[in-house]
């Protein structure tokens, strides 16, 4: 049984869009604004640089509630003893990640459209990333958007804990959560904003009026 977590604001780390001012000092304002999940997200780094990333962000999160989670690098994940490991379709199989992590570990997976979620088996899996609800520019190759009405159906079909993934920002907050999802996914409405710390506390704000 994994750890308790919780989704409600579930932010994804882009280095590129993080820039001079960084994913460390990013976090660090995220989770003074009220961020409940980091998502380590690295695509053209190696292991070592993401463990060496990882490993500042433990720092961060440690002895909060805040979970630190590692998407695709299951050794990086291992090495800096993260929270979790968030896997997409293209990536190893979530059977084989949760053999490699252990049941205490918080698995998520990416679950891109409807065709995906109809075939989707939930053995073993915590949760899962559900869109993309709008097209974004964090993540090109995406697949088709299934907006607010696909969501509910992806939800209804996988039948486990969702975070709504992409192109979403703090206006979409009530709609997300109007869905029947448990948490948001931001990428660009906290990283590289001019202030972190008040863009996530904007959306936490708006996270808690819309689960009132």
């Amino acid at each position: 049984m994994a750890m308790n977590f919780d989704l409600s604001l579930y932010l994804v780390l882009d280095p590129e869009l993080c820039g001079d001012y960084g994913m460390v000092a990013t976090t660090r304002d995220a989770i003074a604004g009220g961020a409940t999940i980091v998502q380590l997200r690295m695509k053209h780094a190696s292991t070592r640089e993401r463990i060496d990333m990882g490993l500042a962000l433990k720092q961060l999160t440690a002895g909060t509630p805040v979970r630190l989670i590692v998407n695709d690098d299951v050794e990086a994940a291992i090495a800096i003893d993260a929270d979790g490991v968030h896997v997409g379709q293209e990536d190893a199989h979530p059977e084989e990640v949760r053999h490699l992590i252990g049941e205490e570990k918080i698995l998520g997976v990416s679950v891109n459209g409807l065709d995906v979620a109809r075939a989707f088996d939930p053995t073993g899996i915590d949760y899962i990333g559900a869109g993309p609800i709008f097209a974004t520019g964090t993540k090109p190759d995406h697949a088709l958007p299934v907006g607010f009405h696909g969501l509910r159906e992806m939800i209804d079909l996988c039948r486990l804990p969702a975070v709504a993934i992409g192109g979403l920002k703090g206006e979409h907050v009530a709609a997300t959560f109007k869905s029947g999802a448990d948490g948001i996914a931001v990428v660009s409405a906290i990283c590289g904003q001019p202030d972190p710390y008040q863009a996530t506390a904007d959306l936490a704000e708006a996270i808690r009026k819309a689960k009132q």
